[in-house]
């Protein structure tokens, strides 16, 4: 208690917190400003009976903005994934234009940022239109539509709100990474999951109330929340440490190196990234067949994709663990650290520098990486949210240079699940 009491005693680090907290509060407050034209009980209607489904994982990760169709409705995952492919573009080495200016130093990360932000763009202003046109196709149980006059004008102002939306809560994330304490995206996801835990934790006491659920199995599933946590923290947490060592050289009259130090090999390298991609490839056939609900081959699309069929569970934690795999090939490139480590003096104690330690790191790595990709499709699996009914609906960098997802400001690797 001592410890938070101190921080406030600290002037800066005052303004920063206040302003982390004032940021967030706008994008809470943007998040319950729904789109003009929009039945919202029909909305409600939709999202209640779709709680468990992808449509309410989409929701979650908005923050709750997605089932009120607000202006921050996309937040910030078009950024997430633009972030993500550029980071995945640059580890498979695709464009060697994206190669020379990670080498340029804190210049060419500049320009990759910006060219991240334009790629941000994009994807949001095809996201809001597939939204938009889905939203218009939606239909509460037959009943009234959601969206009450859909004429041309409400895409382009629908489409334009929602792109400046995500482009804002972006911007947002920076100032509070550069103004704030740092982190900026993360900060922005985790208080949307959050503001989810009173509502949550309400409902669970209102089903014990009722009887619908008794008293133990409310406790053994904070229990098993519990178990989760701690699991998620015993994984993340893991790694396998390869020892480097850093010869002595002399640079004018001064001698330097011979520090020992460590390569931190994770379980998992690719935190959520994995799970971000498959949930946005998941969503693809649920928005094709919200363009014609009504066409039969659109409700047997929406039938096999949805969360109940053991179709969406295959090829849900499929897409987990290819992308885990297809991640961890790309993120570290054993050559180039061979190289940097070489250039630098290091090498890795019994592995002699150069090819033999770029084929060393590849044999370091595959006999862990299995358990860390199960442990993540399983979790991610069980963390649909369930229906009323209780069922389940600054370690030296491996490369040498600097991190080739440090748009993300640490997201993908803070967010356990």
């Amino acid at each position: 208690m001592q410890q938070i009491t101190d921080i406030f005693k600290i002037e800066d680090l005052k303004k920063r917190i206040f302003f982390v907290l004032g940021a967030l509060a706008v994008y809470r407050l943007g998040a319950t400003i729904p789109i003009p034209g929009i039945n919202t009980a029909a909305l409600q209607a939709i999202f209640d009976s779709q709680k468990g489904s992808l449509l309410g994982v989409l929701d979650i990760f908005s923050g709750g903005a997605l089932g009120r169709f607000s202006i921050f409705s996309m937040g910030v995952m078009p950024y997430i994934n633009a972030s993500i492919i550029m980071s995945l573009v640059q580890g498979a080495h695709i464009f060697p234009m994206l190669d020379r200016l990670q080498k340029e130093g804190e210049s060419g990360r500049k320009k990759i940022t910006q060219f991240t932000r334009y790629f941000t763009l994009f994807l949001a202003a095809f996201q809001s239109l597939g939204l938009t046109i889905a939203m218009t196709k939606m239909q509460a149980g037959g009943g009234p539509t959601i969206v009450i006059n859909p004429t041309l004008g409400f895409y382009f102002v629908t489409v334009l709100t929602l792109v400046t939306g995500t482009i804002f809560v972006m911007w947002l994330g920076e100032q509070i990474t550069e103004r704030g304490i740092g982190n900026g995206i993360s900060l922005i996801i985790f208080a949307g999951i959050v503001c989810a835990l009173p509502s949550a934790v309400m409902n669970m006491v209102q089903l014990v109330q009722i009887d619908e659920i008794s008293l133990i199995t409310a406790i053994l599933i904070l229990a098993a929340v519990l178990a989760i946590v701690g699991f998620v923290i015993w994984v993340e947490t893991a790694q396998r440490k390869i020892p480097v060592q850093y010869a002595q050289r002399m640079v004018g009259r001064k001698m330097y190196g011979g520090a020992s130090t460590f390569l931190p090999l994770k379980v998992d390298q690719s935190g959520v990234i994995a799970v971000i991609f498959a949930v946005s490839l998941m969503s693809v056939p649920y928005t094709i067949g919200s363009f014609n609900p009504g066409a039969p081959w659109a409700q047997k699309l929406m039938a096999m994709m949805n969360h109940t069929s053991i179709l969406y569970q295959l090829v849900y934690v499929g897409l987990i663990v290819f992308f885990c795999y297809f991640y961890n090939s790309v993120s570290i490139n054993p050559k180039d650290l061979a190289e940097n480590m070489k250039k630098w003096g290091g090498f890795i104690p019994g592995i002699r520098p150069g090819e033999p330690t770029a084929q060393h790191i590849p044999d370091s790595r595959p006999p862990r990486l299995p358990a860390g990709q199960i442990q993540r499709a399983v979790l991610f699996r069980r963390h649909l949210p369930p229906d009323r009914g209780g069922r389940r609906a600054r370690h030296h960098r491996p490369d040498g240079g600097a991190p080739r997802d440090a748009q993300l400001r640490g997201v993908l690797q803070e967010l356990p699940g």
